[in-house]
């Protein structure tokens, strides 16, 4: 079986697979955050289907409609350069970030392009508004943000260059690339796990309705989310199975501690796509 891999941001395959609706070009959809998942399943972009291991996942991690599973949960947090930030001087909590000290320090991908912004960008509006009772002080909080941010990269790639040549020394991204990059384009890239919290991307799968090669979109799904796939994923490339059923022995993973961030994950469904709008257009629009 012949595989055609077109690697993009989350958000531009999810405006691909919408723009293409009636004349779908693509058979499956591997990897973005949960939440343009069910934006997608709402269109009705997405064919149901249940994978052999569906009972394999809680049920927050899959579609109740077999629209989509989940395959991987990805920590978020705080990556800096380590040549230029010691782990005692790097950031250690998200709030840290809107410190006058990192005015012009900070780069960060573009979250219009980007689910992992997109989803780290709602954990702080909903944070933020949990703390206060006013979403005004969540959009507040990105403002901030933005004050401190010295340029946007149009993609991962130019996010790492842009970190590894210290034309920023911190950004916000996952975990499972700072530990990926430096092993192999040796960036010198560290990590902080906030304190405060985690913020996870559950990350997902799916095939796109009106596949045109259905039964080889089924195999590929299977094939990427067996247990022998998942282990050399884990061990390769630092991923976290969404599955309860494995039991991997990572140790890359054994001294780091996953707390997640407590937030109202269902209200970040519901409203992730009106918060970005209004982040389009009126917090990125202001000159930092």
């Amino acid at each position: 079986m012949d595989v055609v891999w077109l690697d993009m941001g989350s958000q531009s395959v999810f405006d691909r697979i919408r723009t293409e609706k009636d004349n779908p070009q693509a058979d499956v959809w591997w990897g973005g955050p949960k939440e343009l998942f069910v934006q997608a399943e709402a269109l009705d972009l997405l064919l149901p289907y249940q994978p052999s291991w569906a009972s394999a996942l809680s049920t927050e991690f899959k579609s109740p409609t077999h629209r989509w599973y989940a395959t991987h949960r990805t920590p978020e947090g705080i990556m800096y350069n380590k040549d230029l930030l010691s782990p005692e001087q790097a950031p250690k909590d998200w709030d840290d970030l809107l410190s006058e000290a990192w005015r012009g320090k900070i780069v960060i991908r573009d979250p219009l392009q980007s689910g992992t912004m997109q989803t780290i960008f709602a954990a702080m509006i909903a944070k933020e508004e949990a703390r206060t009772q006013s979403l005004d002080s969540g959009f507040y909080w990105l403002e901030r943000l933005h004050a401190n941010t010295k340029s946007y990269a149009a993609d991962p790639t130019q996010l790492f260059l842009k970190l590894a040549r210290g034309e920023g020394v911190v950004t916000l991204w996952n975990f499972n690339d700072a530990l990926l990059q430096a092993r192999l384009n040796q960036f010198p890239f560290g990590f902080s796990m906030p304190e405060s919290g985690t913020v996870f991307a559950v990350e997902g799968i799916a095939i796109v309705k009106g596949a045109k090669h259905l039964e080889h979109a089924k195999r590929f799904y299977e094939f990427v989310t067996s247990p022998e796939s998942l282990k050399e994923q884990a061990e390769l490339f630092y991923r976290i199975p969404a599955r309860d059923d494995l039991v991997l022995e990572l140790p890359w993973l054994k001294s780091v501690s996953l707390k997640p961030l407590d937030v109202d994950l269902e209200k970040i469904e519901r409203n992730q796509r009106a918060w970005m709008k209004y982040w389009q257009e009126h917090i990125r629009p202001r000159t930092p």
